[in-house]
């Protein structure tokens, strides 16, 4: 088979985009040359990689596959090019970092340092819930991975390197507030405001709510902290999220933290990817800023 370094690009922005339009513009050429060099592709392959339906592109188990070879294959060049600027002395390329969305409060001022002290380093950020940085964790799409609860089930590199408190919040007027102790039996008839299921905090709340044999009445499930601030402030109920969701502070956007028994809840932030993988210079730099800023 004869298929060029660009070509395996090329199919590697056709997985990641879904669409022949997008991987074109990735990839910096026209679509008519995208569906001809993708076509070439196949034609080496002697299968389809793609399939075309409703005007969606969905990669058939080989384009998978080859979209895999071409991620492995693309991971190495960039780290071979990374320790060549490396020999020569310069620091330059790009880092791939997937963290959860409660980490956007913390994660990017660590990488303004960073980046402060490496300004030739492109940075590419995807900040996702849990389901989706797992995801590209499974897929190995970028080199490290920021999260509160790993998966169980992958064999990893793990290491823990900040607190990240879960406390419990109401509306800043509500008379909760002004209660200098709760119990979780105190808050029975209250309705809770949680994360969906999946994400990390949500995982974490209901470990502890189990433990402590208590359960909520819950009154709405919600995808972002800045919701959930919102509804709490607004008086929906209560709720339970990271203290760095409220920069570390007591009292922010209209809610105020309550001092509950068994509360804060004990977690930390993880950096993460999988064990046997090699990360590149840039990856192994920023892994030991990120330990030591922390």
């Amino acid at each position: 088979m004869n298929v060029s370094f660009r070509q395996l690009r090329l199919v590697l922005a056709l997985a990641e985009t879904g669409s022949v339009s997008g991987a074109a513009r990735m990839m910096h050429v026209t679509q008519p040359t995208a569906s001809m060099q993708l076509k070439d592709v196949a034609d080496a392959i002697g299968l389809p990689i793609y399939e075309l339906v409703a005007r969606r592109v969905y990669m058939t188990e080989v384009g998978k596959d080859l979209a895999q070879t071409a991620r492995a294959v693309a991971a190495g060049w960039d780290g071979f090019e990374q320790r060549v600027q490396a020999l020569k002395g310069y620091t330059r390329g790009k880092l791939r970092v997937a963290l959860v969305s409660t980490a956007k409060y913390f994660v990017p001022r660590l990488l303004g340092s960073f980046c402060q002290r490496y300004p030739e380093i492109d940075v590419s950020l995807e900040v996702l819930n849990r389901d989706g940085v797992v995801a590209r964790l499974r897929n190995n799409q970028d080199d490290l991975y920021v999260m509160s609860v790993p998966p169980g089930d992958l064999d990893l590199v793990d290491e823990v390197f900040m607190a990240n408190p879960l406390v419990m919040i109401c509306a800043s007027g509500d008379p909760l507030a002004k209660q200098k102790t709760l119990s979780l039996a105190d808050l029975s008839r209250q309705r809770f405001i949680l994360r969906e299921d999946g994400s990390g905090t949500r995982m974490a709340v209901d470990n502890c709510f189990k433990k402590l044999k208590f359960r909520p009445n819950l009154r709405l499930e919600l995808g972002s902290n800045e919701a959930i601030k919102e509804s709490v402030a607004g008086g929906l109920g209560i709720s339970v999220i990271s203290s760095h969701a409220l920069h570390g502070n007591a009292k922010e956007h209209g809610v105020s933290v309550l001092n509950v028994a068994g509360f804060p809840v004990e977690s930390h932030w993880h950096v993460v990817h999988p064990k046997g993988k090699k990360l590149s210079p840039i990856a192994s730099i920023f892994k030991a800023h990120l330990l030591a800023s922390a």
